[in-house]
């Protein structure tokens, strides 16, 4: 029986529950399940994984957050606790609020804690050992204990077997044996529920209808896929979380899809480095080549990458960089979350010198994102930064269905031999001849006398030929200014959503967005505040943000990283607004959540009311 002193309000499909394992458990599977089941029910819905950095045995905890209105963000106030880690269950245990629905190994004794939460303790190792195993599979026991809380949560939050029993098909890959175990550990703890809790969970999970035609995929796979469709032969890449599974995925891909149909051979390079300056080199190499290439990485591995970076920037050479951002400095913590590679990737390299980034916040938008890369980098022939993060690159997310791209590829400008006999006396590799900062190119091997150049990265001039005079580089650099003008033009522009009445606004990227527009939603509904919304997704910044910023008396700046990265940027940008930015912060790795939005807005209003008084 469950107990509790302290009344839980019900809801259906609205509810954030936490499951508290150890890496390496085997609770990967479960999860899965119990996330594609809630989903395959028609209920919008989200998955995170907080999972350490060693190979198991330390604490993981994976959130399911469902929600009929749609939100898929963090939610840092939770609903239910599954409790079968014993190092975590007392803290876990202790800091839930009052109210809570915790179930839990019965042996973890979580009532001698406390009298406030409603307590449902399960004898999950009980229930494993009566599974009827053979001995040769008596180890696996300890892995299907995860499918029996699966079973107890189907019966006390109503999660239909049938989609449970669809979504574990799907995850086994249909292995009939496996199925049939994991489903006689499903029947056990949905039996022993039944039996043994009258009285359900006030969080119940009904049919709805609001993910027809939807998927749930990561961000990385999501990357993988637009790289494929940008037209990616070349991917040069080392080894790091999180960003690895955006590779590994592009290789299965090609292992399908870049194959020449006449020989069987493959059609893309793919080649794990040494170390992470050597993938750069190589992407540069393949870029300069006419490939259309890329890599990985975090940003230690961009800290690595600096140098050969600045010489794609000087050199003007093609790349596509994706960062997958986690927490630093230094090589941080490889399974948290952050948004503090900004800076990093603006300005990479030394000198001066500033970088198109693009800022997915949706699988729909790595996938598209990838693909415009690959033509911006090609069209401004210059590194193109993709910056994703944790949270959307690892994570589990709700997504349409990809579009599938009908726009041509995008080579900018390049000249054949007729184009070179064209142009005669009047083309040099660096000579601006359109105005926008963007020179023509050649490609190794173009049949024609007068298209092959030799340049260094540390110094040249307009016909790419080696020099050290200060007008010349001068006018490089000028040169490539104009350029960056022509890159606010072409980067993907800004979304405004406006409201009437509002007087002030709230600005975020990438993966913010989701706590960023929840957080808007309730200081309207709750606390009566009006703000407008604008969610930037490239640097450099589109004209119309600064438009749109002094319409504003204050513009909350959201962001996950401690030194408000983006909001530096915009006032460097337009510094006679920088007094109407207010910096929102989150930066303990964790994804941002709406209330810590909430929070952040009102505090501000508060300290004004108190200066006004």
């Amino acid at each position: 029986m469950s107990s509790v002193n302290a009344p839980a309000a019900a809801t259906t499909n609205d509810f954030s529950l936490q499951v508290a394992t150890a890496n390496g458990s085997g609770s990967q599977t479960a999860n899965s399940v119990l996330l594609r089941s809630i989903f395959r029910m028609g209920v919008p819905v989200s998955g995170k994984n907080l999972f350490p950095s060693n190979i198991q045995g330390l604490p993981t905890w994976f959130t399911i957050r469902a929600s009929r209105h749609g939100y898929i963000g963090r939610r840092r106030e939770l609903d239910v606790l599954v409790l079968m880690n014993p190092e975590t269950a007392a803290e876990d245990a202790l800091a839930a609020a009052p109210g809570t629905s915790v179930v839990y190994e019965k042996k973890l004794a979580v009532e001698k804690l406390r009298d406030d939460l409603r307590l449902y303790p399960v004898p999950f190792g009980e229930l494993a050992q009566k599974l009827p195993l053979p001995p040769e599979q008596a180890k696996l026991r300890r892995l299907l204990v995860n499918m029996v809380y699966v079973g107890v949560l189907s019966d006390l939050m109503g999660i239909e077997v049938a989609e449970i029993e669809a979504s574990l098909r799907k995850q086994l890959g249909g292995k009939a044996k496996a199925v049939d175990l994991n489903l006689a550990a499903l029947r056990a703890g949905l039996e022993y529920s039944a039996a043994s809790f009258p009285e359900k969970l006030p969080h119940r999970v009904e049919r709805m209808d609001a993910t027809a035609g939807k998927v749930i995929i990561d961000g990385n796979a999501a990357s993988a896929l637009g790289c494929l469709f940008g037209g990616a032969t070349v991917c040069a890449w080392y080894p790091i979380t999180p960003s690895s599974s955006l590779c590994e995925t592009f290789i299965d891909l090609c292992g399908e899809h870049r194959v020449d149909p006449a020989t069987g051979k493959s059609a893309a390079a793919i080649v794990q480095a040494e170390d992470e300056i050597a993938s750069i080199g190589m992407v540069l190499g393949a870029g300069w080549a006419g490939a259309r290439a890329f890599t990985a990485t975090s940003g230690p591995g961009i800290s690595l990458m600096s140098e050969f970076i600045g010489l794609g920037y000087y050199a003007e050479v093609p790349a596509v960089i994706f960062d997958v951002q986690r927490v630093g400095p230094s090589t941080g913590l490889p399974t948290r979350t952050m948004q503090g590679d900004v800076l990093l990737c603006r300005t990479n390299s030394h000198g001066d010198g500033r970088h198109p980034v693009l800022f997915p916040s949706s699988p729909e938008e790595c996938f598209t994102m990838a693909q415009e890369a690959f033509d911006l980098a090609e069209r401004l022939q210059t590194p193109v930064f993709v910056l994703s993060d944790l949270d959307l690159g690892m994570n589990n997310w709700m997504a349409d269905p990809f579009p599938y791209p009908e726009k041509p590829f995008d080579r900018g400008k390049v000249l054949d031999a007729e184009g070179v006999e064209r142009l005669k006396e009047t083309w040099g590799r660096y000579r601006d001849l359109d105005g926008d900062g963007v020179p023509w190119r050649t490609l190794p091997g173009t049949p024609h006398p007068k298209a092959a150049y030799f340049t260094r990265g540390s110094g040249h001039d307009e016909r790419a030929a080696y020099t050290e005079k200060p007008g010349a580089y001068v006018a490089n650099v000028d040169r490539l200014a104009r350029k960056e003008e022509t890159a606010r033009g072409l980067v993907p522009g800004p979304v405004f959503e406006d409201r009437p009445g509002a007087k002030a606004g709230l600005l975020a990227f990438g993966t913010s967005h989701y706590g960023t527009t929840e957080g808007r939603d309730r200081l309207e509904r709750e606390h009566g505040l009006p703000l407008d919304y604008a969610r930037l997704r490239a640097l450099p910044f589109a004209r119309e943000v600064r438009e749109w910023i002094a319409r504003h008396e204050v513009v909350y700046v959201v962001e996950q990283n401690r030194d408000a990265q983006l909001a530096t940027l915009l006032g460097d940008e337009a510094p006679e607004l920088a007094t109407r930015l207010v910096s929102v912060l989150q930066y303990d790795g964790l994804p941002l959540d709406a209330t810590t939005v909430v929070e952040g807005v009102l505090s501000h209003r508060a300290r004004l009311a108190g200066g006004a008084r």
